[in-house]
């Protein structure tokens, strides 16, 4: 029985190695919510005036943590599968849009108090913690890329060059420094790409099998 989280950067592809993972292993997939997230393109397309006086970040992350609570109590629960994002990181993000000025401190510490009630509500599950968190990292030229090939409109505004800037440069520091919940193996996505390449799906499998097996023996 393992369960698995996908990390990393807006566009690395986690729904794409969720899938192809999860497919390897037979497990279920915990897609991260976006489609049915009505918030998500306000928090982008927002102008500064409507995001102070609406607090479209604050209520992002909120609605954020929320269905991240919720997938991972599932898949402690069941104990196998893999979740495309997770709690874990939802911190990471909180904090990058405090340092913004676009979560205010004192929202902040409101969420951050939310945060350590869910992270103690998980100690009762029958799993505590993932096995392993799959960590997608790569250049900065290559997530501009990833997140224009996928074409949601509301990501594309170039005004958002310097959140996502923001968020990348301080990604593998947090992994490296703060994430502690599971072993972590990191896949370079500039040089594999499950989405065009299937022999690139394969070794990513295989990358993540054999970091199983090296930790069961």
């Amino acid at each position: 029985m393992t369960i698995i989280v996908i990390g990393g950067m807006i566009g690395a592809g986690k729904t794409s190695v969720a899938k192809v993972i999860a497919e390897a292993l037979g497990s279920e997939v915990f897609y991260e919510n976006v489609d049915d997230n009505d918030i998500l393109p306000l928090f982008y397309t927002a102008s500064p005036e409507e995001q102070n006086k609406k607090r479209y970040p604050f209520l992002l992350q909120l609605e954020f943590l929320n269905s991240r609570f919720s997938d991972i109590k599932q898949a402690f629960h069941d104990r196998n599968n893999v979740l495309d994002r997770s709690i874990y990181e939802d911190w990471y993000f909180s904090k990058v849009n405090n340092d913004l000025g676009n979560i205010s401190d004192i929202e902040f510490k409101i969420y951050e108090k939310l945060l350590t009630n869910m992270m103690q509500e998980l100690e009762s599950l029958p799993q505590k913690a993932p096995d392993l968190m799959v960590y997608l990292s790569g250049s900065f030229e290559k997530i501009l890329e990833r997140i224009g090939q996928r074409g949601r409109d509301f990501e594309q505004d170039p005004s958002l060059y310097d959140y996502y800037y923001k968020l990348w440069s301080g990604y593998d520091e947090w992994v490296e420094k703060h994430y502690n919940a599971s072993q972590v193996v990191r896949i370079d996505i500039d040089k594999y790409d499950v989405v065009n390449r299937p022999e690139d799906s394969k070794a990513v499998v295989e990358i993540v099998l054999n970091k199983l097996d090296e930790m069961n023996h």
